[in-house]
């Protein structure tokens, strides 16, 4: 049985899924599903759209609540820390180097350059003084944007640009059936940070203090590194980079359940999952029967969240 604080978080999320299956160029109402035709296009287009946005929303969100977890500061998350990117340069240069390389062998170099990117990054903020957490995000942002422009300047040396701006600014509207099914595997990662979400709330108390509690920091961080790089090259190489999800959501989940991964990890993922499909709703409705690109839509959503997170008093706060 659900409890009773879920049942209108869960209701809603009901209602966009619902509203997201007859929502499209060719707008569908209630009645269609007596109608074979329409029955077809829900099963082939829009009902594996849904599930790809949710487990895009999810899986971004989890990925930034970790990633904030082991860098020990609530400013970051993989599309500006450098793993979004370091998986977009894995992904430009198997297209390169191995054009027909199969999807499988894309996932998996992406998500080894992502992997690395993120342990680049991890190094990088450990040299930076504890007592100026701000610095953190400033070198993500500068990191993040190295590595940026590095993969914009090979795709304008390759007259890959196109593919380029596919990769950075996520979109659903080639989402078919067939072509999303690799975001099941972050449904799956998701569900393994859940089994770790201890142990990801332990490491995010430092290596001392989470050595003097017997636990394995370094085995720890590199789980989590592995669950947001897979994550994120799966999510770049499928639908492309959403700004915001793993940097607002998380915040706004913390502000109102607390710190504790196991208790705020489900919530951080029906939230983000939430909101990229109301925003990937939003998209479609805007230039309506043109498409606006999600990313773009969730890039000014999430500044806005941002700027809030910023201004608004603690919660606590009297």
């Amino acid at each position: 049985m659900i409890p009773a604080r879920l049942v209108w978080p869960a209701a809603a999320l009901l209602a966009l899924a619902a509203g997201s299956l007859f929502t499209g160029v060719v707008d569908l109402g209630p009645g269609a599903l007596r109608d074979p035709e329409a029955l077809r296009l829900i099963w082939i287009s829009r009902w594996p759209r849904t599930l790809a946005v949710l487990l895009t929303g999810a899986s971004m969100a989890v990925a930034g609540l970790i990633l904030q977890m082991l860098a020990r500061n609530r400013f970051v998350e993989p599309a500006t820390a450098g793993t979004g990117q370091a998986a977009a340069l894995g992904i430009l240069g198997v297209t390169l180097l191995w054009p027909g390389a199969p999807l499988w062998a894309q996932m998996g170099l992406s998500s080894l350059a992502a992997l690395v990117g993120s342990v680049v990054f991890l190094a990088l903020i450990r040299q930076l003084p504890p007592t100026r957490p701000l610095l953190v995000p400033l070198v993500a942002l500068i990191y993040g944007g190295i590595l940026g422009a590095g993969v914009d300047a090979i795709g304008w040396q390759f007259d890959l640009l196109q593919y380029v701006a596919i990769w950075t600014n996520g979109e659903f509207s080639g989402v078919m059936r067939g072509r999303y099914e690799l975001l099941w595997l972050t449904g799956a990662l998701t569900l393994l940070a859940y089994l770790y979400a201890d142990r990801f709330t332990i490491a995010g108390l430092g290596r001392d203090a989470a050595t003097g509690l017997g636990l394995n920091h370094g085995r720890v961080v590199a789980a989590g590194l592995l669950i947001v790089s897979i994550a994120t090259a799966v999510t770049v190489v499928t639908i492309g980079t959403i700004p915001f999800v793993g940097l607002v959501v998380p915040n706004i989940v913390s502000r109102m359940a607390g710190d504790n991964l196991r208790a705020t990890l489900p919530g951080t993922a029906a939230f983000g999952a939430g909101l990229v499909l109301a925003c990937d709703i939003a998209a479609r409705l805007l230039r309506h029967p043109y498409e606006t690109p999600v990313g773009t839509i969730f890039g000014v959503v999430g500044a806005a969240l941002f700027l809030w997170l910023l201004h608004a008093k603690p919660r606590h706060a009297r």
